[in-house]
């Protein structure tokens, strides 16, 4: 498995609206195994987003889905920076259903 672990902050005030591009965009992507999106309760524009796939191969060709590209489309103007934290190996263990 692969994981990868984002900071997303968005540009002042954006960070709902962001979030709700994240939350609602891209679904059914072929490899990804879950998909979690937080705010930052220390940051009122920033959000984290953990990401788990079957494997590295799979989260970048995600990247390429015209779904997945629709929603950065849309997303990038409410970016004001983009920060990978960390790229892990995920063993397993449960979470939250998205809604």
């Amino acid at each position: 498995m692969y994981g990868l672990i984002g900071k997303f902050t968005s540009t002042d005030g954006d960070r709902d609206s962001l979030s709700a591009i994240l939350l609602n965009g891209p679904r059914d992507m072929p490899g990804c195994l879950s998909c979690i999106v937080a705010n930052d309760p220390g940051d009122p524009n920033a959000l984290w987003i953990a990401e788990v796939s079957d494997s590295a191969d799979s989260h970048k060709a995600s990247l390429g889905l015209p779904s997945v590209q629709a929603a950065i489309k849309e997303g990038r103007p409410l970016i004001a920076s983009m920060q990978q934290v960390a790229e892990t190996a995920p063993l397993g263990g449960h979470g939250p259903t998205a809604t």
